[in-house]
Parts: structure tokens; C-alpha cells; sequence
């Protein structure tokens, strides 16, 4: 099942995408993709409905956010080998996690804006999952079944911020735009192993990202059981990844997004992104 948002920022409504590719509105039947709607038991209750009975809708416009009302966004880093050794880091012995600010998420195909005084902007296509009941101190299988869908996040950093600005990493992740999700949150039961997924991202339709979830160390289910030893999870909350290799950061000579700049992104089974770089206001 894949379920997405869709309108003005601020106004989506909820919706379902059909086998045909057509947009159902399911605004009738849920508030919104957020919170208690992603608990097993409404995920069965939206499993059930036959969509062709729910309104399509035509022009369906912007995608919003995958997920609405999200409490947490917490990333991982470091968590592909061939990532790592391309920026000459090693993967560590237990995940290295951060925070991106929920005010950086945004739909999959907003503009990405480029903060003032940005010099080294880039790029990470991401595997993303949201979970749909609370977890604290899970065992792996507790958390496996907590995990309500996966969906694209693009882990945009901004790496002068982040790495020359002393401090935690927060600083070149966290600004607006930085984390559009989505186009939909595919369930987990349709997605299958999260581990054998291809994954790619294009700047200007030049190919530098080009990998799979099979070099992801740490996979979704141990995540969560992981982060879950450090603080509770509520539906609703986001974990992204890791990325391959590929990033801007790691290329020689380095390559770094500007405005005008087209990035294209997708995730086998969860769709693409599109984002064009603009000038912070």
C-alpha cells in the first residue's frame, strides 16, 4: 500500500495511490498519513477498503511530506561501508546518530534552498522508515514489527556547516528544506527485505550516486532497537538511513550543488524526487 499527501504546503490532504497509478483521496476516511493512522490496526482497516470506491482525484498537484506531524527526525551517518571509506572514515562500532529539525522536512519535489553563506551544499539519497507504534528498550523483532513503511528522504548537508563550523552535525543538516520524504510511504509488507534495494541520485542528469541497501551496516530493524535503548519512539517518528557513496563530499575534485542545480533521486519500490536548487530569500 502506498499512501501520500497531497496540496499546498500547510493544506495536503491524505491519499492512497492505486495499482493504475491513480490518486485516491482518503481525507473521507483519515485526518491524515500521521501519528495513529500508522498503527497496524488502521493500516488493516486502509488495507481493506477497496480503493476504486474512494474519490480519484484528477489533478492531485504538489506531494506534500509522506508523513505529517513527524516528533522526531532522527538520521544516521556513517552507515554504508562504501560511503564511509570514500570519505576516508571508518564504520563504527555502534551507529552514529544525529537530529535534522522537523522544520527541515518538505515535500519530495519543493525547492531545495540553499542557505545564505552556503559554500559546500550536496547530496544523499536515503532509505527512510516511520513508525507506527511506541517503542522503548525493543528487541530487534519488537521493533521489525513497529516499522510501519519506508519511503525516499534526501539527506541534503550543507558540509562547510557541518563539519567547519565546530559542533554536532546539526548545523549543516537541519536547515529548511533539508529533508524532503517521500513521493509515498510504502508499507512495510510491500516493500519487503529493506536491505536489497537499489538507490541513485542524479545532479543535472549526471549519475553519482548508484548504489544499494545491500552496504548498509546497520539495517532498519536493528536501528530502532538501537535508538530505542536511548529514548522512546512515538507514530509518526522518522529514521533515515545512511547513503551510499557518491555524495559531493567524497567525489575528487569535490563537487558541491548551486542554485539553478536539478537533483533527481529515487529508491527501488518507492519512487523518485526532484528537487531544484534555489537562493535562501
Amino acid at each position: 500500500m502506498k499512501l501520500l499527501r497531497f496540496g499546498n504546503p500547510g493544506a495536503e490532504r491524505p491519499g492512497l495511490l492505486d495499482v493504475q497509478g491513480v490518486v485516491r483521496d482518503l481525507s473521507g476516511v483519515v485526518a491524515d498519513i500521521a501519528g495513529d493512522t500508522l498503527s497496524p490496526a488502521v493500516l488493516d482497516q486502509l488495507r481493506a477498503i477497496d480503493p476504486a470506491t474512494l474519490p480519484a482525484v484528477e489533478q492531485p498537484g504538489r506531494l506534500g511530506p509522506c508523513v505529517a506531524g513527524v516528533g522526531k527526525f532522527v538520521c544516521i551517518g556513517l552507515n554504508y561501508s562504501d560511503h564511509a571509506a570514500e570519505t576516508g572514515a571508518t564504520v563504527p562500532p555502534e551507529p552514529v546518530a544525529f537530529m535534522k529539525a522537523t522544520s527541515a522536512i518538505c515535500g519530495p519535489n519543493d525547492p531545495v534552498i540553499k542557505p545564505r553563506g552556503s559554500t559546500k551544499l550536496d547530496w544523499e539519497v536515503e532509505l527512510a522508515f516511520v513508525v507506527g507504534s511506541h517503542v522503548s528498550y525493543a528487541d530487534e523483532d519488537t521493533a521489525r514489527a513497529a516499522i510501519a513503511g519506508y519511503f525516499v528522504c534526501h539527506d541534503v548537508s550543507e558540509r562547510a556547516f557541518q563539519i567547519e563550523r565546530h559542533g554536532q552535525w546539526m548545523k549543516g543538516k537541519g536547515c529548511d528544506s533539508f529533508g524532503p520524504i517521500g513521493p509515498w510511504l510504502v508499507t512495510a509488507d510491500e516493500v519487503g527485505d529493506p536491505g536489497e534495494l537499489a538507490m541513485w541520485l542524479e545532479v543535472n542528469g549526471k549519475r553519482y550516486q548508484d548504489g544499494s541497501t545491500r552496504t548498509m551496516v546497520y539495517k532498519p530493524a536493528f536501528l530502532l532497537s538501537y535508538m530505542s535503548q536511548f529514548m522512546s519512539f512515538q507514530p509518526g517518528d522518522i529514521i533515515t538511513t545512511g547513503t551510499p557513496a557518491g555524495v559531493g563530499l567524497g567525489l575528487n575534485p569535490q563537487v558541491f550543488l548551486d542554485v539553478g542545480d536539478v537533483v533527481e533521486l529515487g529508491i527501488e519500490k518507492l519512487g523518485t524526487q526532484r528537487q531544484v536548487v534555489v537562493a535562501a530569500p
